[in-house]
């Protein structure tokens, strides 16, 4: 009796893998796009420097690009959230993801991500801004940037790619400049910074949810602000973080190198 009560039991659940988790969110397939991302935005800015020639920014963005692999910042997220994360709270994250709502929302996120985009949000912001203004989206944006943490990380993100075109500058010049005086003084903008970034971010906010209701952003910040999705955001942004400024500190001397024939 006993073994045939555990046959009708079956096989107990297991609780899915991290990386079972991170493949059914849009994590994976934004986490793509970030070496592209993180040399966009380097070359972007140092095209805008007019003593530095356009084939030298361009160099320095192939060595952006080559310094990330998205392959290294999704095993740190995997690694992380198997440390972080109980089984339930990756089985409850798991859950959600693969809810049609989700999907949904995640094939949304993922469109935004895309660096080709980035213009278009810039070029639609003040018509959704004025679109929005006084709207239940409007007021729901400081719940969901809350749960989200995303000002807070794209801050971070933001500083790291200040400080590696800092980092790159510093080997194109001739001045002695260490990287921790470097990095404290762009942390000494943070303030600044972050009042810029929560604005791009309410930006494509209005963007990337526009064609998603506001019952559906209800149960998207439900989950954000529950245990299993608190944990979830706070482990993938922080490990997100971890994996683009650790190369960061090691890019000067590969730029050394590429630019020293130039000086």
């Amino acid at each position: 009796l006993l073994v045939a009560g555990l046959f009708l039991a079956g096989p107990a659940m297991a609780a899915p893998s991290a990386q079972q988790v991170l493949a059914a969110s849009p994590i994976d397939d934004i986490v793509d796009r970030y070496p592209a991302m993180m040399s966009e935005g380097i070359r972007e800015g140092l095209k805008r420097n007019q003593q530095l020639p356009p084939m030298v920014a361009d160099t320095i963005g192939y060595v952006v690009t080559n310094s990330f692999r998205a392959a290294d910042i999704e095993q740190e997220i995997v690694n992380n959230l198997e440390r972080d994360l109980s089984g339930k709270q990756l089985e409850a994250v798991e859950g959600w993801y693969t809810t049609p709502v989700a999907q949904k929302i995640s094939a949304a996120e993922i469109a935004a991500s895309d660096p080709a985009v980035w213009k278009q949000i810039k070029a639609r912001a003040t018509d959704l801004n004025e679109k929005y203004k006084g709207t239940d989206r409007a007021r729901m944006f400081e719940r969901f940037d809350r749960a989200a943490r995303a000002t807070e990380s794209t801050v971070d993100t933001t500083i790291a790619v200040q400080l590696g075109l800092a980092t790159a500058m510093a080997a194109f010049s001739s001045d002695s400049v260490n990287y921790d005086e470097l990095k404290q003084s762009i942390e000494n903008q943070r303030g600044k910074i972050r009042g810029i970034v929560e604005q791009q971010v309410y930006d494509s906010y209005l963007h990337t949810y526009e064609n998603i209701s506001s019952q559906e952003m209800e149960l998207y910040i439900d989950f954000l602000e529950s245990g299993p999705g608190t944990a979830f955001s706070k482990t993938v942004t922080q490990s997100i973080q971890q994996a683009i400024t650790a190369p960061i500190e090691s890019i000067g001397n590969p730029m050394a190198r590429f630019l020293s024939p130039q000086k």
